[in-house]
């Protein structure tokens, strides 16, 4: 896998780069929007894009709009502040996911692997003896299918489409609001979380207290 990092802290691309090369992938530093604009002209094969959104020559958000945007490579945002609108931003003009410094190398692996993953349309995630099916809505342990009623289901994916991300107590309330249109209580989420552990049986689910839940790639 080749990934192309543009970056301009030199402490944060050497660390990643003995990282990514002892992982068997092959990692490409440059510092700026003119030396990634000259890299990308060269049209090498890149697997995924880690973008500084702060670089010394302008704007991460502008070159992913002005320059890569178009050429379809996914691309996941690096960023030191952690104010919901930049994030947004990024999300909305088509970057595949955002990673807020200072991150670990193992979270931005797994990232990378889940970002190629949907690139190439496999779709299936598999946690342990547990998989479930992006596309198909299909959560299986060791093979076999786990029942799931529709509400559990949704759960479930809003989950998975958050992995390694703590998806909040006031988002599921907020989505569960959103599928149904009938309000409900905190406890609510609680009962639902633990009909969900009961039928998965396998210990996937993270509960960071009092704020919500979370899936890892392992």
């Amino acid at each position: 896998m080749h990934i192309l990092l543009v970056e301009d802290n030199p402490s944060i691309a050497k660390g990643l780069k003995y990282s990514f090369e002892k992982n068997s992938y092959k990692l490409t530093w440059v510092t700026s929007i003119k030396e990634a604009k000259e890299f990308l002209e060269n049209k090498e094969n890149i697997d995924v894009i880690l973008l500084d959104v702060a670089l010394p020559d302008g704007n991460g958000f502008e070159l992913f709009e002005n320059s890569i945007k178009e050429l379809k490579i996914p691309t996941i945002f690096l960023t030191a502040k952690e104010e919901e609108d930049d994030i947004v931003k990024g999300l909305n003009m088509g970057a595949e996911d955002y990673i807020t410094k200072p991150f670990s190398t193992k979270e931005l692996l797994a990232r990378i692997n889940r970002v190629v993953l949907r690139s190439k349309k496999q779709s299936t995630i598999q946690i342990k003896d547990v998989s479930f099916d992006m596309d198909k809505l299909i959560l299986q342990k060791n093979g076999k299918n786990i029942e799931l009623t529709s509400l559990e289901l949704k759960i479930v994916h809003l989950l998975f489409s958050n992995i390694n991300k703590v998806v909040s107590r006031n988002t599921i309330l907020d989505k569960i609001w959103e599928w149904t249109g009938n309000d409900v209580d905190d406890h609510t989420i609680t009962v639902y979380l633990k009909r969900i552990r009961e039928k998965i049986g396998t210990d996937i689910i993270t509960t960071i207290k009092g704020i919500g839940y979370r899936i890892d790639e392992k």
